[in-house]
C-alpha cells in the first residue's frame, strides 16, 4: 500500500399551453407580473419561456401548488422530448457536414454524443446513450407522442426503448402501435409494470431475437465498482443468472455455517467477508495490490482534519485515512512518495520528459492530479494519458500538456473539429472546443490541503482541540 504525503500542501398563466398547442401570441401576460413579456408573433425564443416560467408566481394553497407541480412535471416531459427533436436534427446536420468534408460514411457521427453531453452536462456514454435514445424514437410515434404529453417520463421512455432495442425497426413499430402509450395505456404503471407490458409485447412479436439478446448478454458479464457512503463501496458482478444464485447460494451457505457455529458477526458480514477472502486469497482481503492514498503531511502527522483522496473511489475522512495508513495490522509495506504542490493554488510541480510516451513517474503524476477523465462531466477511470497540444504538432510530454482521459474521450478528441489547450489558470485548465465551436473548460480537482477562496486554514490550536474531541 503506498501512502502518498506533501511537505507543501498534497502528498503523494399556464406554461403548458404555451409551449404545447396555444396560438401564437404578440404578448403572454402572467398574473402577478409587473409586465407583459412581449413574444415573437411567429413563436417565443427559450429566452422568452425562461422568463415567462420564472414569472410565475408559487401557488397560495396546498391544492395549487400540487397543481403546480403536475404541470412542471409536463413541462419538464415536453423539454426532454423537444430535446430528443433537437439531438435528431443536430445528428443530421453534423453527418451532412462531414460528409461534405469527406469523412467516410463509417466513420460519420463521431463525437456527436460528445457534443450532446457537454450541453446537457452528461458524462460522454451518458450522451450517446441519449442520441441513441432520441433516434430510436422516431420509430416509434406513441411512445413519443405519450412522451410530448408528460404521459412518460424520460425514465420510462428509456426502459421501453431498452426493452425493444433487440426488434426490428418494424416489430418496435408494432410493439409501440399495441402499447398505444399516447392513449393512456401506460398511466398509473410503475417501472416494473411498464418493463413486462413491454417484454410481453416484444415477447409475442419476436421471440427469436430475443433469445439472441439472452445470449449475447451473457457476453456482456463483468465486474464493477463505485462509492457507497460513509467510506464503503458497492462491488457488483453482473453475472448470468445461474452463476449468480449459485455464487449467492454458496456465501449463505457458509454464512449460516459459521453463525450456527457461534460466529458473533452478523450474516452479512460473515458473506461479504467470505466473498472478499475468496477473490484475494487474504483474509482482511488487502493484498500486495498499490493503493495509492492521497493525504496531506498535516492529515498524516498532526490529526488534521483536511479529507484524503482514495483514487478508484474518492474522498476519505481524515481518521479513517490516518488508520488505513498508519493501523497496519496486516504487515503491509507502506510507502510515501512526497509530491510538492504550490501552497496557494494546489497546482502540483511540473514534470518534463523529452519522450513522446509519457514515462510511468509522469503517469503516475497525471493520474493523482486528474483522478479520473478531464472532460466535463464525465468521471469515467484514466485509460490514456493525452498530449492536450498532439507531440505532432509540437506538443511537450510534460504535466502541464498532458491530461488524463478515458478511451472514449481521447478518441473522440482524435475526431476531425475537435481542439484542446492548456489555458492559465490556479490549478491546471483545459479548454476543450468542439466540432459546432463550443468551448468547455476542466480544471484539476483540488487536492487534499488545497485552500479555496475564502477558506480559513486551522490553527494549531484548533487541529489539538479537533484531535481531542475525536479521540475516545
Amino acid at each position: 500500500m503506498e501512502a502518498v504525503v506533501g511537505t507543501a500542501v498534497v502528498l503523494e398563466a399556464e406554461p403548458r399551453g404555451l409551449l404545447a398547442a396555444d396560438p401564437p401570441q404578440s404578448t403572454f401576460t402572467v398574473p402577478a407580473a409587473k409586465e407583459a413579456l412581449p413574444f415573437p408573433p411567429a413563436a417565443p425564443s427559450m429566452r422568452d419561456v425562461l422568463r415567462l416560467l420564472a414569472a410565475v408566481p408559487l401557488a397560495a394553497d396546498g391544492a395549487g401548488m400540487i397543481d403546480q407541480m403536475r404541470r412542471l412535471e409536463d413541462l419538464q416531459c415536453l423539454a426532454a422530448a423537444r430535446q430528443a427533436d433537437t439531438a435528431v436534427a443536430f445528428d443530421l446536420q453534423q453527418r451532412r457536414e462531414q460528409a461534405a468534408a469527406g469523412v467516410p460514411v463509417d466513420e460519420q457521427g463521431a463525437g456527436v454524443g460528445a457534443q450532446i453531453a457537454l450541453a446537457r452536462r452528461e458524462s460522454p456514454a451518458r450522451g450517446s446513450r441519449l442520441l441513441g435514445l432520441a433516434r430510436t424514437l422516431t420509430g416509434m410515434p406513441h411512445t413519443f407522442a405519450a412522451f410530448r404529453a408528460g404521459l412518460l417520463n424520460e425514465w420510462r421512455v428509456t426502459l421501453i426503448v431498452k426493452e425493444t432495442i433487440c426488434l426490428s425497426a418494424g416489430d418496435r413499430a408494432g410493439v409501440d402501435e399495441e402499447l398505444a402509450a399516447d392513449t393512456g395505456t401506460l398511466e398509473g404503471m410503475g417501472d416494473k409494470a411498464v418493463i413486462a407490458a413491454v417484454r410481453a409485447a416484444a415477447y409475442r412479436r419476436d421471440p427469436a431475437s430475443v433469445a439472441k439478446r439472452a445470449a449475447r448478454a451473457v457476453t456482456e458479464r463483468t465486474v464493477s465498482l463505485r462509492p457507497a457512503p460513509d467510506t464503503m463501496t458497492y462491488l457488483t458482478a453482473l453475472l448470468p443468472a445461474a452463476q449468480g444464485v449459485a455464487a449467492y447460494a454458496a456465501l449463505t451457505r457458509d454464512a449460516d455455517t459459521a453463525c450456527s457455529a457461534g460466529d458473533d458477526r452478523s450474516r452479512g458480514q460473515v458473506m461479504a467477508d467470505t466473498l472478499v477472502e475468496r477473490v484475494t486469497g487474504t483474509p482482511g482481503g488487502i493484498t500486495g495490490v498499490q493503493i495509492q492514498l492521497v493525504m496531506t503531511d498535516r492529515t498524516l502527522l498532526q490529526a488534521d482534519a483536511e479529507p484524503a483522496r482514495l483514487p478508484g473511489y474518492g474522498v476519505l475522512p481524515a481518521a479513517r485515512a490516518r488508520d488505513t495508513a498508519l493501523n497496519n495490522e496486516r504487515d503491509l509495506d507502506v510507502w510515501v512518495r512526497r509530491l510538492y504542490t504550490a501552497p496557494a493554488t494546489g497546482e502540483l510541480v511540473a514534470m518534463d520528459s523529452k519522450a513522446r510516451i509519457f514515462p510511468a513517474g509522469l503517469k503516475r503524476f497525471l493520474q493523482i492530479r486528474d483522478d479520473t477523465c478531464r472532460t466535463p462531466y464525465c468521471d469515467a477511470p484514466i485509460r490514456h494519458h493525452d498530449h492536450i497540444t498532439a507531440w505532432h504538432d509540437g506538443g511537450r510530454t510534460s504535466a502541464g500538456n498532458g491530461q488524463g482521459l478515458c478511451e472514449a474521450c481521447n478518441h473522440t478528441k482524435e475526431t476531425p473539429g475537435w481542439t484542446a489547450k492548456p489555458v492559465p489558470g490556479p490549478r491546471h485548465t483545459v479548454a476543450t472546443t468542439t466540432p459546432a465551436g463550443h468551448t468547455y473548460h476542466s480544471t484539476a480537482p483540488p487536492l487534499p490541503g488545497t485552500r479555496l477562496a475564502g477558506h480559513r486554514a486551522r490553527s494549531s490550536q484548533e487541529r489539538r482541540m479537533a484531535l481531542a474531541r475525536a479521540t475516545p
